[in-house]
């Protein structure tokens, strides 16, 4: 292996091992392929909203503002919870995004205190054409398994999902405290 390249996930637990004897290498091998899983395809996804002159950042906002359901709206304050901002991070996201005609913001009509995220026709654009693109890359990433061992595969994922946040319910969301 050279300086540059990442070990891979034998040597990384023969290395953990010698260190570590206490260390179960089938449950390494688990948390470590999903690890380098979970990297490389942030990477892939990225390379492909960036095709379309969106960042990663930006297209979980515009993911959010889908899964609000039409007519796509969110406040400021409840998208940052959602993507584990703070309120400063969250504001100076919108501003790139509404300048690049992603998403408006406007008062509430209701409430003049209130701001509402909305998303854009283009906004929205961007957003299927991105889905378009992750849907081929994770076809392409699952077609060696059969459809029983995607349902499976999704099963035992979901299940190691639900311990997570039973013991780290607030795992989602920005870290505090940790300093």
């Amino acid at each position: 292996m050279s300086d540059t390249q990442e070990p891979s996930l034998d040597e990384q637990i023969a290395a953990y091992q010698r260190e570590f004897r206490d260390l179960d290498p089938q449950v390494e091998k688990v948390v470590s392929a999903l690890g380098r899983l979970n990297r490389r395809m942030n990477v892939a996804y990225g390379r492909q909203v960036a095709e379309l002159g969106i960042s990663n950042a930006e297209w979980e906002v515009l993911k959010h503002l889908v899964l609000s359901g039409a007519p796509y709206r969110l406040g400021p304050g409840e998208l940052a919870k959602r993507l584990g901002l703070t309120p400063a991070a969250m504001t100076h996201r919108i501003d790139r995004m509404a300048a690049d005609g992603l998403v408006t913001r406007d008062r509430d009509e209701n409430n003049r205190v209130r701001v509402i995220v909305e998303l854009t026709d283009e906004g929205r654009t961007k957003w299927l054409e991105a889905m378009r693109m992750a849907t081929a890359f994770e076809e392409d990433l699952l077609q060696d398994l059969s459809p029983e061992e995607r349902g499976a595969l999704g099963e035992m994922l979901i299940r190691l999902l639900r311990r997570v946040e039973h013991a780290q319910p607030d795992a989602g969301g920005r870290l505090t405290g940790l300093e």
